[in-house]
C-alpha cells in the first residue's frame, strides 16, 4: 500500500508542477507585459530540440554499437549526457532567439520569458505530467488493481513495470518533495542560461563567448550531477544541484546588468 501522506504529497507536486510555469507566465506577463509568443517560443523550443531531436539522437547513439560501452560507463554516460543536453538546448535556444525573437527588444525581459517558457514546459511535462502517472500508479496499487494491469503488459515490458511499482510503494513522501526541489532548481537554471545566450545573441561581438559558454556550463552541470547521483545521498544531491542554480543566477543577474543596463526592474539587487 502507498500512504496517504505520500499520495497527498504526490498530489501537491502535480499542483505546483502545473501552477508554477503557469503562474509565473501569468505573472510576467501581467506585471512586465512580457509577450506570451515569447514564452511559448521558449516552451516550443524545449519541445523540439530536447524532448524530439535530442531523443531521436539518444535512440540511435545508445541502441547502436557504441551503445553499451556509454551506458556502462559512468563517466562516458555522464560526459555524453551532458554534452547532448547542452548542446541541443543551447542551440535551439541561440537559433529561437536569433531567428524567432527578432522583434523583442533589447532588454533581459525576453530572456527571461523565454527561460521560463523553455524551462517552464519541462517542469510540466517532466514533473506535472509525470507525477499524475506515478497517482494513478499509486491509486491503482492501493485499490488491488495492479494484477489487472500486469496480464494486459508485453511480456518484455513486465520487468521494467514492476520496477515503477515497487519504487511507488517504497517511495518515501520526502523523495517527491525532493522531487519538486530538483525542478525548481532547474528552472532557474534554464532562465539564468537564457540570459547568456540572450546577451550573445543581442549584443554580439565580445558577448558571443557566452553561447558556448551556455553550452559547456549546461554540460558540465548535467555531467556532474550524473556522476555524482551514485555516490551521495538524495539530500546531497538536490542540494548541491541547487547551489549550482543560485550561482548560475548569481552569474546570469550580473551579465544582465552590464550587457541590459535598461532592465533595472526585472532584476534583484
Amino acid at each position: 500500500m502507498v500512504p496517504v501522506s505520500t499520495i497527498t504529497v504526490i498530489v501537491i507536486d502535480i499542483i505546483l508542477g502545473i501552477l508554477v510555469p503557469v503562474a509565473l507566465s501569468w505573472f510576467l506577463i501581467k506585471k512586465y507585459k512580457i509577450s506570451l509568443s515569447t514564452i511559448l517560443i521558449g516552451a516550443a523550443t524545449m519541445i523540439v530540440f530536447a524532448f524530439v531531436l535530442e531523443s531521436i539522437v539518444h535512440n540511435i547513439v545508445l541502441n547502436g554499437p557504441r551503445g553499451e560501452a556509454i551506458r556502462g560507463n559512468a563517466l562516458y554516460y555522464a560526459i555524453y549526457g551532458g554534452l547532448m543536453a547542452g548542446l541541443f538546448e543551447e542551440v535551439g535556444r541561440y537559433i529561437s532567439m536569433k531567428f524567432l525573437l527578432i522583434k523583442e527588444p533589447t532588454k533581459v525581459s525576453p530572456a527571461i520569458g523565454y527561460g521560463i517558457g523553455h524551462g517552464g514546459v519541462e517542469m510540466l511535462i517532466i514533473f506535472g505530467i509525470g507525477m499524475i502517472s506515478t497517482l494513478m500508479m499509486a491509486l491503482m496499487v492501493n485499490n488491488g488493481q495492479i494484477n489487472e494491469i500486469m496480464s494486459q503488459v508485453p511480456a518484455n515490458a513486465v520487468d521494467q513495470l514492476n520496477a515503477q511499482i515497487e519504487q511507488v510503494k517504497t517511495a518515501s513522501s520526502a523523495s517527491y518533495l525532493l522531487g519538486l526541489w530538483e525542478r525548481v532548481s532547474a528552472l532557474i537554471m534554464q532562465i539564468s542560461l537564457s540570459i547568456l545566450v540572450w546577451a550573445a545573441v543581442r549584443k554580439g561581438g565580445k558577448w558571443m563567448w557566452l553561447f558556448p559558454a551556455a553550452i559547456l556550463i549546461h554540460a558540465l552541470i548535467d555531467g556532474s550531477l550524473v556522476m555524482l547521483q551514485k555516490s551521495i545521498s538524495a539530500v546531497a544531491l538536490e542540494t548541491i544541484c541547487f547551489a549550482e542554480a543560485l550561482v548560475m543566477a548569481i552569474v546570469a543577474i550580473f551579465i544582465a546588468r552590464k550587457a541590459f543596463p535598461n532592465s533595472e526592474e526585472l532584476l534583484p539587487e
